[in-house]
């Protein structure tokens, strides 16, 4: 969510013209993520974010914005997209797709205690379940073949360790995808990068309550366990080795499982799939290290955090998912 495209105070004013928000009280960009240019928009209507997209094209962003539709239709609190007067829910601003979106309650919790990891993995499983009927259909953009897409302009990079745990990583990926077993996993809209830092919670005086995910625009159909590996990956390690703690994955495993259980060929392919979430971020992070953009607000994320993570799940399988059942 660097600010990569800037936008002056009166060529907000115009573009506001489209919608029936009320006058601007405060305009300030949002300084992390590495995507898309975000910012806080306060009018006298309300909290929003408005959002730039940098890579996305008009034709994908109705994917996501419905999506998130759909799903606070079905109770899942997530940001509302707001509609423009010829109600349409984005409008094109320094020719890119720009859309605005209810802002949610609460701040992330960077510091997760197993409590905390129940209420993620129960809302994440209604998420899944709601997005049954959803109508609309797009792959996950940064799936194995955006991972095989890349590689090329990476492994210059990488040491000869390095190169031989990501070479390998593809290739076990490759045939794990082009496996009987994935083609029989469960799907449909995920996420597909709920970390903590896309997770609110809204702190009260007992206890903190779920406030929402948001930016959904990494979101895509996907198998529900590699959605479901990709929290596990960021909500329930160590962040310093990227080791799985036992007690949060067994306390988000148990939660999202009185929703949705696994299925056994989900509950067999557990360690795969971490894998692949482990990988798939690996990807990007390399990716955004080595072959940046300019931004007047940004900073890679550390691509040695999910390399570490996934060296952590080739040396050892994780707790099989059913264990976490017991």
């Amino acid at each position: 969510m660097a600010v990569f495209t800037p936008v002056t105070n009166a060529e907000l004013r115009d573009w506001l013209q489209d919608y029936d928000l009320g006058d601007v009280v405060e305009f300030r960009g949002i300084q992390s993520g590495i995507e898309n240019s975000n910012f806080f928009l306060t009018t006298t209507h309300g909290e929003y974010v408005l959002t730039i997209f940098e890579n996305l094209t008009a034709a994908q962003l109705p994917f996501y914005l419905d999506l998130m539709r759909h799903l606070a239709s079905h109770r899942v609190p997530v940001p509302d997209p707001m509609p423009r007067r010829d109600g349409s829910l984005f409008g094109m601003l320094h020719g890119k797709p720009t859309s605005i979106v209810t802002k949610l309650e609460g701040a992330p919790e960077l510091g997760p205690t197993p409590a905390h990891c129940v209420e993620v993995g129960q809302m994440l499983a209604r998420l899944h379940l709601a997005g049954r009927d959803f109508p609309r259909h797009q792959p996950n953009l940064r799936s194995l073949s955006w991972w095989q897409e890349k590689a090329p302009s990476i492994v210059g990079f990488l040491s000869r360790e390095q190169r031989v745990l990501f070479e390998g990583e593809l290739a076990h990926q490759a045939a794990f995808f082009g496996s009987a077993d994935y083609a029989s996993l469960p799907e449909g809209p995920c996420h597909c990068d709920l970390f903590r830092d896309n997770v609110l919670f809204a702190h009260g005086k007992e206890h903190a309550r779920l406030g929402g995910f948001f930016d959904f625009y990494f979101a895509g159909v996907d198998k529900w366990l590699f959605d479901v590996a990709v929290t596990v990956n960021d909500w329930c390690i160590d962040l310093a080795t990227g080791a799985l703690d036992p007690a949060r994955v067994d306390a988000m495993l148990r939660a999202y499982q009185t929703v949705r259980p696994f299925t056994p060929a989900e509950e067999r392919h557990w360690n795969d799939m971490l894998r692949a979430g482990a990988m798939r971020f690996w990807v990007s992070r390399l990716y955004d290290f080595h072959r940046p953009r300019e931004a007047q607000m940004l900073k890679a994320h550390d691509p040695g955090h999910f390399e570490r993570i996934l060296s952590e799940r080739v040396k050892a399988a994780a707790a099989p998912a059913s264990s976490a059942q017991r």
